[in-house]
């Protein structure tokens, strides 16, 4: 048994990986780490969003919907101790994945297999601190961070480096929405009234529904007034549920199942379908973070770059803790997107984490790159099931064009994939980084 922040949780034996294809069919994939394999796994890395946290602004839910919500243990916007031990759970079967490969060996690490970074915000540092103890139980590792609020490698877009072009990003938004903001709220009317009648009290005012939504631009990103709390509101029904509160208080009662609660996330979904996942938004906000995957993939290979902004430490596994809004632009970026579950198209639950992993063809000498997002259920995340080949999480794979199915999963050529880095990253976007030791 392992105890984290005072729950006890079973630990999980090694497992190997349940692949979900993008169809949705899961097969658990026997990989072996012998030295006959035909597919070597050189690198990987991974950005993760942050576990389950309460709303990050508690008395902007109670004025948006005019009413009191219900108390969680931790400060607004923090991880919770449900939302650390999800995280783990996630990690260990991520880490058993690795080591059935080869990556990783058999209890700690060597220093120089590691390094992970987070965004400086406490439930991100709190989440990569969890995915260590998740992988390396007892071995101490350490994350490390910027002090501060805001970080280079995470905030380029809120920090002034790369300003969007506010015509351009308000031209997108605009096309996104279908011409104009009246035509997408009348569009969206089914889902905004079935959002107040679980958030608001009948007969009573409902502040956020009777918001009339209007286009504004703030701290260098745009946000839709009256959308965006209603987005809020539903990604906070989730987290309700995800962290195991009662029933009786998720949703107001209103939610008992993952089900009930996808379908009050519409609004969410609509803010990314909007605003995050418009081309230009997502290439200005997500470019420093794609430019350092894409150096740290192309390490050791012939393709490998010196670039002169900065390049990531060398380590086998490159952790990074963000954001779903840091995900959701590469996500875009990439034109990666997915269905999981009950979840909505392209969501991004907690812990959620996107993977770019490098294999070597020890028959023909080519590398090869497997992308894919893995994400709990949100069952999972809430009950804190272990994980393993027989109750795997969600996941989807990527493939450019040119990839092909193998007994590791789809692969894709090396070269395409750094073409198409070279293809979609906005260097104009980057600035010169450092990383922390």
């Amino acid at each position: 048994m392992k105890s984290f922040l005072g729950k006890t949780v079973p630990l999980l034996g090694a497992a190997t990986l349940g692949i979900l294809s993008v169809s949705m069919m899961v097969h658990a994939e026997n990989n072996s780490t012998s030295d006959n394999s035909r597919y070597l796994l050189e690198k990987s890395v991974q950005i993760s969003r942050h576990g389950v946290r309460p709303p990050t602004d508690m008395e902007k839910m109670k004025n948006a919907t005019n009413r009191e919500w219900a108390r969680w243990t931790v400060a607004q916007g923090e991880l919770t101790g449900h939302g650390y031990i999800a995280s783990s759970l996630l990690a260990e079967y991520q880490a058993d994945y690795y080591r059935s490969l080869g990556l990783l060996p058999e209890g700690c690490p060597a220093a120089d297999k590691i390094y992970a970074i987070s965004s400086p915000r406490q439930r991100t540092r709190a989440t990569v601190a969890a995915i260590l103890d998740g992988m390396f139980p007892g071995c101490g590792e350490q994350a490390v961070s910027v002090p501060g609020q805001q970080d280079a490698l995470f905030q380029t877009d809120k920090m002034g480096i790369a300003p969007i072009d506010t015509e351009i990003a308000k031209a997108e938004i605009l096309a996104a929405l279908g011409g104009d903001l009246k035509q997408a709220k009348a569009l969206l009317q089914p889902d905004l009234d079935k959002l107040k009648e679980a958030a608001c009290v009948k007969g009573k005012s409902c502040p956020f529904y009777e918001t009339d939504w209007e286009l504004k631009y703030q701290k260098g990103r745009f946000r839709i007034e009256g959308l965006a709390d209603a987005a809020s509101i539903g990604e906070s029904f989730r987290l309700q549920y995800s962290e195991g509160l009662p029933l009786s208080e998720v949703a107001f009662g209103q939610a008992r199942t993952a089900k009930e609660i996808a379908a009050l996330g519409r609004l969410h979904q609509a803010k990314y379908d909007y605003i995050n996942d418009t081309p230009h938004i997502a290439k200005r906000g997500g470019s420093q973070l794609m430019n350092q995957i894409n150096l740290a993939l192309l390490q050791g290979t012939k393709l490998e770059k010196n670039d002169p902004l900065g390049n990531p430490p060398e380590a086998s596994l490159f952790i990074i803790v963000a954001h779903d809004t840091n995900i959701s632009y590469l996500r875009t970026m990439l034109g990666f997107t997915w269905e999981l579950g009950e979840y909505r198209k392209g969501n991004i639950p907690p812990t959620g984490t996107l993977t770019w992993q490098r294999f070597l063809d020890r028959k023909t000498g080519k590398r090869f790159i497997r992308t894919f997002f893995t994400a709990q259920s949100m069952d999972q995340i809430r009950s804190l099931t272990p994980l393993n080949a027989n109750n795997p999480p969600l996941q989807a794979e990527f493939a450019l064009g040119d990839c092909e199915k193998t007994e590791v999963g789809t692969l894709c050529p090396l070269s395409s994939f750094a073409n198409k880095m070279d293809s979609i990253i906005d260097r104009t976007a980057l600035i010169n980084y450092i990383y922390p030791q």
